[in-house]
């Protein structure tokens, strides 16, 4: 057993960190038989905070725990054997995690960030601050932002006095609509006005397209590809489409974790596959 990494896990728990073992590769183990498509009854895609009613860490950040007898019990007893690290769940201890992966991105900290409790990491810094947020990753080069619902590896306790999360980190999550070019078609042959152009039917196209992609309990790059091909098809030949129309399903895809290139290519090859 790697005694070196239970007692880290224990230590963290009794100061109501919540933790959990990590394999070789930082990432959690893969989830158990019970688990596997959510047959355990798990929360699809774990979109909601709190825990799995698995007792086995097989659960990424939603196994993180405090229960010392969850720990050190016959379900996880075995995975300490090959546990290679410890991780714990920041937004559930309310903390978050500014992972700055490079030199630029930490110099960029010091530059922009207010002080805080850093951690060294192998290759930049963790910067730590007291209150929890929406986790998101790349909101600039080089940053993650780590609190809810995600896991950051343990690496130490850090340097300095831990500030409160100051609104310039909550502000790097808030994304601006990606630019999107406008859908240019020819004018219908017969020259008659496109129905397509009645408000209210043309709304609730958006509107349902938006909820397909918000409600994808799974497999979103599909959902999001899928969708942006059925408005595509419906309302993008004639001229319908604004960028307007297609930012709102942009934001609708990247609050589902969607980077703004992923909806780019999506929308892209939609196109291409309508031949348009």
């Amino acid at each position: 057993m790697n005694t070196h990494t239970l007692t880290a896990a224990l230590d963290l728990a009794d100061r109501r960190v919540p933790v959990l073992p990590l394999r070789a590769g930082k990432v959690p183990f893969g989830n158990c038989h019970a688990c596997r498509d959510n047959a355990c009854g798990g929360r699809p895609n774990m979109k909601t905070p709190g825990p799995c009613d698995c007792p086995r860490p097989c659960h990424a950040w939603a196994a993180a725990t405090t229960d010392r007898d969850v720990i050190t019990g016959p379900a996880w007893a075995p995975v300490w054997k090959q546990a290679a690290a410890v991780a714990y769940h920041p937004g559930g201890t309310g903390l978050t995690v500014v992972d700055l992966d490079h030199t630029d991105a930490v110099a960029w900290a010091r530059r922009t960030l207010p002080a805080t409790r850093t951690v060294p990491t192998t290759r930049g810094e963790h910067w730590i601050y007291r209150g929890a947020m929406p986790s998101a990753n790349a909101v600039r080069d080089g940053v993650d932002i780590k609190s809810t619902m995600v896991y950051a590896r343990w690496l130490g306790p850090g340097a300095g006095i831990m500030a409160p999360l100051p609104d310039v980190v909550r502000a790097l999550i808030v994304k601006k609509p990606p630019s999107v070019r406008p859908v240019t078609v020819p004018v219908l042959a017969w020259g008659g006005e496109c129905c397509h152009r009645t408000p209210a039917y043309l709304e609730r196209g958006i509107a349902m397209a938006e909820q397909r992609i918000t409600e994808a309990p799974i497999a979103v790059h599909a959902t999001v590809y899928r969708t942006f091909l059925a408005v595509l098809s419906t309302h993008g030949r004639c001229g319908c489409l604004t960028d307007a129309h297609a930012a709102r399903l942009f934001a609708a895809a990247q609050a589902k974790g969607e980077t703004a290139r992923h909806c780019v290519d999506a929308w892209s090859n939609a196109r291409t596959a309508l031949g348009m």
